[in-house]
């Protein structure tokens, strides 16, 4: 583990928000999607099952979008700037079977709010420790989808969304028409 979990966990979750508004359309259209989305990042605490969340959520995706696209002093800003906004006040919390971690708003504030202020507090614990690079761009040829590449030797190039095997496949067709003249 390169950062504590609930960094690395939160890097995630907030890596694949932002790739929920990607090329292919609309990958959070409805509460359901939310929902689905809520639960496979373990988020806890309050949850609306609302439009207005649902909305919420989807309007943070710009911001932190362009945490990717920074330079060091414009992530710092963005990130300062979500935990201003949202009246960050960092505390050790012990929930759910987990460890002590930390949490800056309360379990009870918007979801929005606390997808904000969790994805502010992993970025700045990568800004402190020297880790921006960790920040990519898939690779995969007309895809911008963000990663966030956390592997020990630092060598993820695509993203969750199947650029990868696609990449794989096409080498390999490649490789094969290539032993076929």
């Amino acid at each position: 583990m390169l950062f504590t979990h609930d960094t690395e966990c939160s890097l995630i979750a907030a890596a694949a928000l932002v790739n929920t508004a990607g090329r292919d359309g609309e990958l959070l259209p409805d509460i359901a999607a939310l929902d689905a989305f809520y639960l496979r990042h373990a988020y806890s605490g309050r949850h609306e099952h609302t439009d207005a969340e649902l909305r919420a959520v989807r309007e943070l995706r710009p911001r932190l979008r362009r945490i990717w696209y920074a330079d060091p002093p414009e992530i710092v800003a963005v990130v300062n700037g979500l935990l201003l906004e949202h009246q960050a006040l960092p505390q050790l919390i012990e929930h759910d079977d987990l460890p002590y971690h930390l949490h800056a708003v309360p379990r009870d504030a918007p979801l929005a709010t606390r997808i904000a202020v969790e994805a502010a507090m992993a970025m700045a614990d990568l800004v402190r420790a020297g880790e921006l690079s960790r920040l990519r761009i898939c690779e995969y040829p007309d895809c911008d989808n963000v990663v966030i590449d956390l592997s020990r030797n630092r060598s993820r190039r695509f993203c969750e969304a199947g650029c990868g095997n696609r990449a794989a496949v096409t080498a390999y067709r490649a490789r094969r028409a290539a032993g076929r003249s």
